[in-house]
């Protein structure tokens, strides 16, 4: 994170003595990342936080993964991943739809029930809140989270979902660290005027989260063996929320679509100005309800585009999305438009942009700079009518699939 915070007990001086009342001394943990030159953050444990009584292997869900090949353009529908109905934790019971080494995309319908504890060793997490609310409990203290936020955890950050009601949660998962672009920031990390939010949008713990006096506690670890996504099931003497103080520049915190201010201009504005983070070989974007091009001739609805670097992966989330329109895609849809293919808007759709003012569209869009495959819930609810759309006749040659409306 970009700015300072501090919460609780914490001594006057970093690395020095702290007790509590009786004279116990606290236990200082430093977390930080890039070897200890990028940011960081202390905290201050009653208990020792190494102090591990057992570590077995937690069998992951289904990690295996397909290339898109042959290259097309896919429609995962990702509302009919779970059945009405049915829920799962928010952790262990994702389902990996898209991934590549650099990132992976999951998705989880919730119930009310907490989460298993759990931290991910291996990059920030960035989980869009499609619908629902609740508290994200962590290590530096509670999160409320609600319809439209990003949540986003640093790594090695030990947490867990309290949802307050169902949750429909879009967890895009790096191998690096989440933040936001550079070209937003100042050389000393301040959100600068022409970024479309500052920080006044991002929302860190206020208070310290309460542990208890739960003993042996389970926590769930993702990490990496030989480059494989692998599970490990740590057991903790005391628990790690025993936390009394912190201070930093490294904490989760939530940020909420709405409070992303679109930037628009006279004529189609290209998709880095919709770029709400970055990690490593990818971007987050979102593109939102905004006035749209007003030159006279604008065409509002994008250009046809290469993705020469990337693949674009775009997620349906609210209103109607103009360029998509005949295609099947609808709210819950997934489209992966791969490098090495030409896409675009539907040909109808151009026509009937022509004149509009205002697009009443969200939508958030990952894009990678390696190619992704499909993970077994994107295999699972893949319209295999998608990649035909704009021919209208799919590969028999004789009308193929029908082109699909969005009602």
């Amino acid at each position: 994170m970009a700015y300072y915070r501090a919460l609780g007990d914490i001594p006057p001086k970093r690395h020095t003595q702290h007790r509590d009342a009786e004279g116990k001394l606290y236990y200082e943990e430093l977390m930080g990342e890039e070897g200890f030159s990028s940011d960081s953050s202390l905290l201050y444990h009653r208990g020792v936080p190494s102090a591990l009584v057992d570590s077995q292997i937690w069998e992951l869900p289904d990690q295996t993964t397909t290339p898109n090949h042959p290259l097309k353009a896919r429609h995962l529908r990702l509302h009919t991943l779970f059945v009405a109905g049915e829920t799962a934790d928010a952790v262990t019971g994702r389902r990996l739809v898209l991934g590549n080494s650099d990132v992976r995309i999951s998705y989880v319908v919730t119930g009310e029930d907490p989460s298993a504890y759990y931290r991910n060793a291996i990059g920030d997490e960035c989980v869009y809140v499609e619908s629902g609310g609740g508290v994200v409990e962590t290590i530096f203290g509670p999160l409320h989270y609600r319809s439209g936020d990003y949540v986003v955890i640093p790594r090695a950050t030990t947490h867990r979902w309290v949802p307050n009601q169902s949750s429909r949660l879009y967890a895009i998962e790096a191998n690096s660290h989440i933040a936001p672009p550079k070209r937003y920031l100042s050389r000393y990390g301040q959100l600068l005027e022409h970024a479309p939010y500052c920080e006044r949008d991002l929302h860190g713990p206020t208070q310290l989260q309460e542990a208890g006096d739960e003993t042996d506690v389970d926590v769930l670890v993702k990490h990496r063996v030989g480059g494989k996504v692998v599970g490990t099931r740590m057991r903790y003497a005391t628990h790690p929320f025993d936390v009394v103080g912190w201070d930093g520049c490294l904490y989760p915190y939530t940020f909420n679509i709405d409070d992303f201010m679109p930037i628009t201009g006279k004529i189609h504005q290209p998709p880095p100005v919709h770029q709400v983070f970055e990690g490593h070989n990818f971007v987050v974007c979102n593109f939102l309800p905004r006035k749209v091009d007003y030159h006279e001739l604008s065409v509002p609805v994008p250009y046809y585009h290469s993705n020469v670097d990337s693949d674009e992966v775009m997620f349906y989330v609210g209103g109607d999305y103009e360029a998509r329109k005949g295609s099947g895609i609808n709210l819950g849809s997934i489209s992966l438009h791969p490098g090495g293919y030409a896409h675009g808007p539907q040909p109808s759709a151009i026509e009937a942009s022509l004149g509009a003012e205002f697009f009443d569209e969200s939508a958030v869009m990952v894009d990678t700079f390696a190619p992704l495959e499909l993970g077994e819930g994107g295999l699972a609810v893949e319209d295999e009518a998608y990649a035909w759309t704009w021919a209208n006749r799919g590969p028999d040659g004789n009308g193929g699939p029908a082109v699909f409306s969005n009602s």
